[in-house]
């Protein structure tokens, strides 16, 4: 038997033990047994052994979780949460968080937490998030600790307190939390509550990023970009921002437009700046929006069109971009005063 006749033998075997695994799944949750039925609804939701379906998933989910299983609870809850299976319908997934965390399962009761900071399905109530958070927490669930640190920091339904926002997000940071670690990062970067602490927020960093969480990417090529605890180094922070621009994301993608348009770390390139705030601006990015509009209204790259310029200035300006709103405005008065000029005047 040849090399290939045999991997195509082992993939049938696979294949086949697959399908038996399935079918054995089936029969067991067609008798009812709760454990048989989440299993079912796992293999279905992820599509392992058998195509994807999210509506499947939540029926086997749902039957699983009338039988008092947690686990089940929580997962159903959370599909109706983010509309998986079916429309969103906050008010059930409260339900089933609520029967999960009833039985102290700790990312149920940072769902609930999530539910009544965000007003979802309930009336928006920042102490009862707190109190769920702080539940959840007591479990060591990272995500709630990291919660209750955006809770400080956000003024949310407690005093503003960096102090108490950065011990949190420690916490979570501690427990691998790559959201908290960037926290803690721009926090220390921006002194904010804190002393500014260049070397503080680089050792936060530089895990994140290395893990390839584009947000600490990008955030890592800017102190690269403005020296900012390291020796400025614009090659290296390119580096950072093609790493991050590379996973789509849009912050990353107009960063490297303006290296480009800047010939910052690369050679000046107005196409390839171009492109990237493109890509950039497809995902409603207001920088690139107007980066875009300021290309047209100058003529780097295309032929100067005020007509563009002042779409993507529009646009931007309504993401709430202060520079695109002072552009767009200087093209208005332009027009105007063009207008002005250019209407004769009236006889006496």
């Amino acid at each position: 038997m040849s090399l290939l006749e045999e991997l195509l033998q082992q993939q049938k075997e696979i294949a086949a033990a697959i399908e038996a695994e399935v079918n054995k799944r089936r029969e067991a949750a067609a008798k009812g047994e709760a454990h048989a039925q989440f299993t079912l609804g796992l293999m279905h939701e992820q599509g392992q052994g058998v195509a994807q379906n999210y509506r499947e998933a939540l029926r086997c989910f749902e039957t699983a979780a009338e039988q008092g299983m947690a686990e089940a609870q929580f997962r159903l809850g959370s599909l109706l949460d983010r509309g998986l299976g079916e429309s969103v319908d906050y008010e059930k997934a409260i339900h089933w968080y609520q029967e999960a965390a009833t039985q102290g399962h700790v990312a149920a009761r940072c769902a609930l937490g999530q539910m009544f900071e965000n007003g979802h399905g309930t009336k928006q109530d920042f102490a009862a998030a707190m109190r769920w958070y702080k539940l959840a927490a007591s479990g060591k669930h990272a995500d709630a600790h990291f919660f209750i640190g955006s809770m400080y920091e956000n003024h949310h339904g407690v005093e503003q307190d960096y102090f108490e926002a950065v011990r949190w997000y420690r916490l979570a940071a501690a427990l691998g939390h790559l959201v908290a670690q960037c926290c803690l990062a721009r926090i220390f970067e921006g002194g904010l509550g804190v002393k500014r602490d260049y070397a503080e927020a680089l050792r936060w960093v530089r895990g994140p990023a290395a893990q390839g969480y584009a947000p600490a990417q990008l955030q890592l090529g800017v102190m690269y970009e403005h020296g900012e605890g390291v020796e400025e180094d614009n090659l290296e922070a390119m580096r950072w921002y093609r790493l991050a621009a590379a996973q789509g994301h849009a912050p990353a993608q107009a960063k490297v437009g303006f290296m480009y348009s800047n010939g910052k770390g690369v050679a000046c390139e107005y196409p390839e700046a171009l492109r990237w705030y493109r890509l950039a601006a497809d995902q409603g990015n207001a920088t690139a929006l107007c980066n875009l509009g300021f290309m047209f209204d100058h003529g780097y790259g295309v032929a100067a069109d005020e007509s563009r310029a002042l779409m993507y200035y529009s646009k931007a300006a309504k993401r709430g971009d202060a520079h695109a709103e002072k552009n767009r405005e200087m093209i208005e008065a332009r027009r105007a005063a063009q207008a002005a000029s250019e209407t004769p005047a009236q006889p006496n």
